[in-house]
């Protein structure tokens, strides 16, 4: 943190001049230092007097990565089955783990578990470390972390990975407290560098670039990702791997709250998850009329109609239907835009579609990027004409 020397500061306002951000107002002659500091170090450069300097925090010692080996994905088990995204995270980490030549884990916690650890290893687990205990039949932090960050301790994974679902959300980022690491969350992209660190590509600033953030010096390399963003590979039952039952004593599965009850959420009824194929509407739509037409294509493909947040922000969709970092994230088989122009914001919530048609009026749109076709046009002009091709089809 800014430190201030009160006896070497002599009030001149240079570093109250200096601070780009507002963070050092003087005050009774002497330099005061607020909140909006962001240690960028320009008050100390210019301080004559070498009145302020940054306190260093405390030195974490060297991690010594080669101890390190593995990648490990946490296999989120709920409402008595292997949530979808770890079946994601395991074809993600398979190329991990096929990359850096090191075996492929999957950690199980719950209670009845049956044949879950089999069906992991189908999609491409090595292995499987696994408690089924009564007392991890419904979810708490306390239990969770416990077993996962002692785990981590004992057999020293150098990457994690997990889900950011609710329960992600809410117990990984205590594990990486426990265990002295860093945690990026809501990740879309994972890759591994030259120098075999995990790149960990998010999006950052309200979603208007994408963040590669990189952890060389420490292990265990920890991340949350986004369900839907990766693709989960054809299930193998020929596969062969180890299940390892681990005894619940040696962990402590104590935990400071009870479960009363558990009340399952009525599903969405608009269920763009699982639709094979979706159009969607942005700003290009012009007005709520627009989405008569992508109503009526959807419903002669067989689809379901979505939008980006700039159609929902003007009222003529409602939110269910927002695809993008803060409403849904798809990976249907056909997705086809419509007047979308390709912000950031939108493809974390729709790049992992099998096949992209776009069709926008301005060529140099961002979404001709990610697009498999596109076709610069009025969409007024187009979907007519691929709605009455597609019912003559039929």
């Amino acid at each position: 943190m800014l430190k201030i020397d009160e006896k070497l500061c002599i009030g001149c306002g240079v570093c109250e001049e200096n601070c780009a951000f507002g963070a050092i107002t003087v005050v009774d002659d002497l330099a005061r230092v607020n909140d909006k500091c962001t240690l960028c170090g320009n008050c100390v450069d210019n301080c004559e007097v070498g009145a302020l300097f940054i306190e260093e925090g405390e030195v974490v010692p060297k991690t010594d990565l080669a101890a390190y080996s593995g990648v490990w994905v946490y296999a989120e088990f709920r409402q008595g089955k292997i949530a979808p995204v770890v079946l994601e995270l395991l074809g993600a980490g398979r190329g991990l783990a096929d990359e850096r030549g090191v075996k492929l884990s999957a950690v199980l916690l719950g209670h009845n578990l049956g044949d879950s650890a089999r069906e992991l290893i189908a999609q491409g687990c090595d292995e499987v470390l696994q408690i089924d205990n009564p007392a991890l039949a419904d979810f708490t932090d306390e239990p969770y972390a416990n077993v996962l960050s002692t785990l981590i301790k004992q057999r020293r994974p150098e990457i994690v990975l997990a889900g950011a679902t609710a329960i992600g959300r809410s117990f990984i980022p205590q594990v990486a407290t426990v265990v002295g690491a860093g945690l990026t969350a809501d990740c879309t992209e994972l890759a591994i560098d030259e120098d075999g660190s995990l790149l960990q590509t998010r999006p950052a600033f309200g979603g208007n670039i994408m963040a590669t953030i990189v952890c060389p010096d420490t292990r265990p390399q920890m991340a949350t990702v986004r369900p839907m963003v990766m693709k989960a590979l054809p299930p193998d039952p020929h596969r062969r791997g180890v299940v390892e039952d681990l005894k619940a004593e040696q962990f402590n599965l104590t935990s400071r709250v009870r479960v009363l009850s558990s009340v399952i959420a009525e599903p969405d009824k608009i269920r763009l998850a699982e639709a094979d194929i979706v159009v969607a509407g942005g700003r290009g739509l012009e007005s709520a009329k627009g989405f008569a037409l992508l109503n009526e294509l959807a419903e002669v493909m067989g689809g379901s109609v979505a939008a980006s947040r700039a159609a929902v922000d003007a009222g003529w969709i409602d939110y269910p239907y927002q695809v993008g970092q803060t409403g849904k994230t798809v990976a249907p088989k056909l997705y086809i835009c419509c007047g979308i122009s390709g912000a950031i914001q939108h493809l974390v919530g729709m790049q992992s579609s099998e096949t992209i048609i776009a069709i926008n009026r301005d060529a140099a749109a961002p979404i001709f990027n990610v697009a498999t076709y596109g076709i610069v046009a009025d969409l007024f002009e187009i979907l007519p004409l691929l709605i009455d091709e597609l019912k003559g089809a039929k």
